[in-house]
């Protein structure tokens, strides 16, 4: 959540934050602002609400060529331009930003601050507040800042300006992502390379409890003993034209129809030169010897899990649980002997499941993070990555990364299957190949889904999804995309759960979504369809060429029926996106949520 920008060199910063921070809209934000710092003085600018409005506050006659500036998503205080950031101390000589949720702040403000007069409610005011406290009692700045992260606890990415210090930013990390970018006569800050791209490709990692003294000429990383680190750069292998719309209205439908390309990308990536799927041969080794996979996720990546497990299950014949990370860190179950834990993760800064992933480090068991993201924390603290290659992922709403996650895992089940000997019945690259072209067929019929999207969702206040089976996990994703993004109350059931209380809510005119694709529980689907059909729900059936009747609202290209979430998903992607529109909903930046969850 939240972003965070910083440039100091020789020119004028204020456009390259501006841009910087429009380049992290996706993060998720409810307010922005920017400091300025030039021979005057440091010039804050913050503003509630977009970009747009914080571009409209700044003084376009200010030239500086140092500034920081950040993308807020409001966690202590309300959405306001008092808790917006830059916070300044109380003389005004230190200004920060800083993501993350500090746990301690209301303790270190009773005991170091109390004489102290706030601005804000944030956590985030308490630590630039602390930093001018010990540098008044004479700490140089660099120590004041030490001293202060020593008695943080929590999570922060921070930048800080010192308005007597007019050649660094001063910069920190823990547990929340920071990069340091490197450029010729400047260098920037930025919690996501996509920010800096404008200036540089060139790109340090930041380790947690880091230090980094940030000037125009140089980089300098130091721990918290004060102990000076080397580190080498390395080259962000993003394309520019993929973080942009192009002729598109939103990320999100842009997002939806790069789906059969990433899907035959992954197919090309995860192949070797005999034409076969290969994994990294530790990676197989590791599944080979677990007695029980622990995949842990969140969200659309828990989804994505869901289906991951009857992959793994039923291929390669290894037990798998799927877990919520934000409650497996907190209520850890009775584990196997020989366990393996797969994170799954678009961005791969979930902080939850990094917490988790710290738990499994100490315990000394081995870790695989599937993400979007190389370098990205879980990757780097994992024992192996899994890269998706799904390319940058703006919209809010995850659309191709989760098919993406799916089809890695498809690939990971198939090669450890091979290993074991096992047969699974199917060509996985020759079916995955056709799922592509499904997925073409599919992104060509938006004109059919919004009109479906009209006749099932204009004016609902709720909706169901019902499935059973593997389509019960795609209908519980299908009705996250809808919440997420048009704010209608949705829910994805079993469908042989509806009698057992669900269907007390259903009333007349209730739009019930129903997934028929695997041949086994057809006909117990279509009994759940009548069975809400008699209490007045308004019943849209999206089916699988071989199993569908007139009735049907939507038939979808035959694909094997294992692999079938990677297309049935697509038409639910669309239905979302429409009724958000037709709602006048922000599409690619819903309310109150934010792309990359960076605090529990």
């Amino acid at each position: 959540m939240c972003g965070i920008v910083g440039y100091i060199g020789n020119n004028d910063s204020k456009e390259i934050l501006l841009r910087g921070l429009e380049k992290l809209e996706y993060r998720g934000y409810d307010s922005a602002g920017i400091a300025l710092k030039n021979e005057e003085g440091v010039h804050v600018f913050k503003e509630k609400g977009r970009i747009a409005d914080l571009r409209r506050a700044v003084n376009e006659t200010i030239f500086a060529n140092i500034g920081i500036g950040h993308t807020r998503w409001a966690t202590h205080g309300v959405p306001s331009k008092e808790n917006s950031h830059p916070h300044q101390s109380a003389s005004g000589r230190f200004t920060l930003v800083h993501n993350g949720v500090i746990e301690n702040y209301d303790l270190l403000k009773r005991e170091y601050l109390a004489d102290v007069p706030f601005k804000s409610e944030t956590d985030t005011e308490v630590i630039v507040q602390l930093v001018e406290k010990f540098a008044s009692e004479g700490l140089e700045v660099l120590e004041a800042f030490r001293k202060t992260l020593t008695l943080l606890h929590g999570s922060y990415a921070i930048a800080l300006l010192d308005a007597d210090d007019h050649e660094t930013i001063y910069v920190a990390k823990n547990k929340s992502p920071l990069l340091v970018g490197l450029g010729n006569g400047y260098n920037v800050v930025a919690s996501d390379a996509l920010a800096m791209l404008q200036v540089t490709d060139q790109f340090v990692e930041l380790m947690d409890k880091e230090i980094v003294i940030v000037r125009e000429n140089g980089v300098t990383i130091q721990n918290l003993n004060g102990e000076t680190i080397d580190r080498a750069s390395y080259k962000a292998e993003l394309d520019a034209s993929d973080i942009e719309k192009g002729t598109y209205p939103h990320y999100m439908l842009k997002e939806i129809d790069e789906q059969p390309a990433v899907i035959r990308k992954i197919i090309q990536t995860y192949q070797n030169e005999q034409g076969e799927l290969t994994i990294d041969g530790d990676i197989i080794d590791a599944v080979n010897k677990a007695d029980r996979i622990y995949i842990i996720a969140a969200g659309t990546s828990y989804h994505a899990g869901l289906v991951g497990k009857q992959f793994i299950e039923k291929m390669a014949k290894v037990p798998v649980e799927v877990h919520i990370s934000s409650e497996f860190g907190y209520n850890m179950p009775l584990l196997s002997e020989k366990p393996l834990f797969i994170f799954i993760s678009q961005s791969g800064e979930t902080a939850d499941s990094r917490a988790v992933l710290v738990q499994v480090k100490e315990m000394g068991y081995p870790a695989l993070t599937i993400t979007n993201v190389p370098g990205s924390t879980l990757s780097r603290e994992a024992d192996f990555t899994l890269l998706l290659h799904a390319g940058p992922e703006i919209a809010v709403a995850s659309t191709k990364a989760y098919t993406a996650q799916i089809a890695v895992l498809s690939i990971l089940a198939e090669v450890t299957a091979k290993t074991k000997g096992l047969e699974f019945g199917f060509d996985l690259i020759h079916e995955l190949g056709l799922v592509a072209n499904a997925m073409d067929v599919l992104c060509d019929s938006k004109e059919i889904i919004e009109i479906m999207a009209r006749e099932f969702l204009s004016v609902t206040r709720n909706c169901f999804f019902i499935g059973r089976g593997i389509d019960f996990y795609v209908g519980l994703e299908g009705a996250l995309k809808l919440k997420e993004i048009s704010y209608i109350q949705a829910e994805g059931f079993a469908g042989g759960e509806l009698k057992h209380g669900t269907i007390a809510l259903i009333e007349e005119g209730t739009p019930v979504i129903a997934l028929a694709t695997q041949e086994n529980v057809n006909l117990s689907i279509r009994g759940n369809v009548k069975e809400v059909v008699a209490r007045g729900a308004n019943p849209c059936i999206i089916s699988m060429k071989g199993l569908n009747t007139d009735e049907d609202s939507f038939v979808i290209p035959e694909v094997y029926e294992l692999l079938t979430p990677l297309i049935s998903v697509v038409p639910l992607q669309l239905l979302a996106y429409y009724a958000s529109l037709h709602r006048g909903c922000d599409v690619d930046k819903p309310r109150n949520l934010a792309k990359s969850v960076t605090v529990e």
